[in-house]
């Protein structure tokens, strides 16, 4: 697989679309930092490492859905291998009005775009969601 960050994100976009309650994809670090964020702002519902062995850990996303509606109408991978995105800390404007946002790669972790520009840092553009 060459970019299991759009794999998982996919895997979430997917479970959405046919109402699962719940999505499972491979383990890594990043992709766990990842969820927790989503789970902090309230797009996901909460995540589980299932597994004990580096090899069998899986990630297990309980998707939300308030009212029965998704709590993620939009959620797509900005930066890919073949095209890196970069945005600075004065470029990082609020999406859709502050409705949605980026999740960054910074020098000091994944994080929001909103911690991002609070700590005056900028970073790879993992991801957007609203």
């Amino acid at each position: 697989m060459t970019d299991p960050i759009g794999d998982l994100i996919t895997r979430i976009r997917n479970g959405y679309l046919v109402h699962q309650k719940q999505v499972r994809a491979s383990y890594s670090v990043i992709k766990e930092s990842l969820v927790k964020i989503l789970v902090k702002e309230s797009y996901l519902k909460k995540v589980t490492v299932e597994g004990k062995k580096p090899q069998e850990k899986e990630l297990v996303l309980e998707l939300k859905y308030p009212n029965q509606e998704p709590a993620i109408s939009h959620v797509e991978r900005v930066s890919k291998p073949s095209l890196r995105v970069y945005l600075q800390a004065k470029e990082l404007k609020p999406l859709r009005s502050g409705f949605g946002m980026r999740i960054l790669s910074t020098s000091q972790g994944l994080m929001t775009d909103r911690e991002a520009k609070k700590k005056n840092l900028g970073g790879e553009v993992i991801c957007q969601v609203w």
